[in-house]
């Protein structure tokens, strides 16, 4: 089965990012690590700075259920922005886990909404990048 991690805006930055938010691994390095715990997945990376580019990605594999076991989305700013992302998120049948590096919640008050939670199966946040191994876990 294959899974597709979306990074939303500035998320190609980790590891130069605010490292005191973000930490400093790469996520290039970190899919490294994925790669090697999910040898059964074939886990596919998708990183986009535009909001368009994002909702074409998950239309690209949301309804192929016989190949993708789901999408983990973290959307960046876009989660607390985009009706768009969250439209197209609610469209299609594949499920998609929310995931955020740091924990939102105890962030800057517009980073408490998510408007894609509610379209989306779940949501992992606060746990660095093992967000991401845990979101695999959960659509595994």
């Amino acid at each position: 089965m294959k899974i597709l991690i979306i990074n939303g805006p500035n998320l190609n930055l980790l590891g130069m990012r605010q490292p005191e938010i973000y930490g400093t691994e790469s996520m290039e390095q970190y899919l490294e690590f994925l790669k090697e715990c999910y040898k059964e997945a074939d886990i596919e990376y998708f990183q986009s700075n535009h909001e368009g580019d994002i909702v074409d990605q998950i239309q690209r594999v949301g309804y192929d259920i016989d190949e993708y076991a789901g999408i983990v989305l973290n959307a960046g700013a876009y989660t607390h922005t985009s009706l768009a992302i969250a439209d197209a998120i609610a469209a299609v049948k594949l499920p998609v886990v929310e995931v955020h590096i740091s924990n939102v919640a105890a962030r800057e008050e517009i980073r408490r909404r998510s408007f894609i939670a509610p379209v989306c199966r779940g949501t992992i946040a606060g746990f660095g990048m093992d967000s991401y191994r845990l979101a695999i876990e959960a659509l595994l």
